[in-house]
């Protein structure tokens, strides 16, 4: 991503207008993604601005490969990393992929064009022993009986039993998850859907959780959300600003000030998947990757978890 600017304006263009309200209302990319790619677009816009003398002298259909070529070189001569010069070309493809499928653009600048080579990173994981730690939080405070203590529980459970994304939990309905058959429809990337199982332990969560918040909506005076499954103490759809504190307070248990996030409970549930020797495509499936590629990364981490563990156990390693 890049750095953004000091009013952190975003695109003018109608096109590029078009292309962010397609990314939240069609692609369902959550609000931090889609001000990202709108953060980049406007960076590529106000370049053109330069680089064509004018924003009355250019329009996207004119942009061709050597000025992407120079888009890029200008993010490198800033500075600025590899990784986010390969985002900004990577948000140019996915926009005139989108100006082809709506306004009929034959030609893709950024097709072709090489993204820098980037360092694998692994995802950040946690191991079964911080996984049993932060439950074991996590559950002392749900026996005050609280409703904050009892609703994070429940989302918590759901986070690492079904590996969904913050956005997807904060976006569950109750006519969504059927603690019977313990399974969640979840509406996830580009508005697809997908059922996942859940264990016994968030059926038992949402069992415990779900006359609370019955009883919380019943006993509030203001309009309340009653469709949402997790809400605040006011009875409102809770946000997922709101889930990521909830659980950022459970992940700072096992390591404060060491990046965990609440992504990282879903790259923890990949990777425990694949040590137990879970299918790819099935864990692919559960995640909702559209492409194996992208769940593949978590088949290096598990392999790395094994060479450790072989280093540290193995008498002549």
């Amino acid at each position: 991503m890049l750095p953004p600017a000091a009013s952190d304006p975003g695109p003018s263009r109608p096109e590029a207008t078009a292309f962010g309200r397609y990314l939240a209302k069609e692609r369902n990319d959550s609000p931090h993604t889609v001000k990202a790619y709108m953060r980049d677009l406007a960076e590529l816009e106000a370049f053109c601005d330069r680089y064509y003398g004018g924003a009355e002298r250019w329009e996207w259909r004119s942009v061709d490969r050597l000025a992407l070529r120079s888009f890029m070189g200008e993010l490198t001569h800033r500075g600025l990393a590899k990784r986010s010069v390969a985002r900004a070309l990577s948000v140019a493809r996915s926009f005139y992929r989108f100006l082809g499928q709506r306004y009929g653009l034959e030609e893709n600048p950024a097709k072709g064009l090489r993204l820098p080579r980037l360092e694998r990173r692994l995802p950040q994981v946690l191991d079964r022993a911080q996984i049993d730690a932060i439950f074991r939080y996590a559950e002392a405070l749900a026996e005050t009986g609280e409703f904050g203590p009892v609703r994070d529980l429940t989302m918590l459970e759901l986070f690492y039993s079904t590996g969904m994304r913050l956005s997807e939990v904060a976006g569950l309905d109750l006519r969504d998850v059927d603690v019977i058959s313990q399974q969640a429809k979840v509406r996830g990337k580009g508005r697809k859907e997908r059922l996942l199982p859940f264990g016994r332990h968030a059926s038992a969560a949402l069992r415990r959780y779900l006359p609370e918040r019955e009883r919380l909506i019943g006993r509030t005076s203001g309009p309340t959300d009653g469709q949402a499954l997790f809400v605040s103490r006011r009875g409102r759809r809770l946000s997922p600003r709101g889930v990521q504190r909830a659980i950022a307070r459970f992940l700072r248990t096992v390591g404060a000030g060491t990046g965990y996030r609440v992504h990282t409970l879903r790259h923890s549930f990949a990777t425990h998947l694949l040590d137990a020797g879970a299918d790819l495509r099935a864990v692919q499936e559960l995640l909702g990757h559209a492409s194996l590629s992208t769940t593949q990364v978590y088949t290096h981490t598990s392999v790395a978890r094994l060479k450790k563990v072989y280093r540290d156990a193995h008498p002549r390693a």
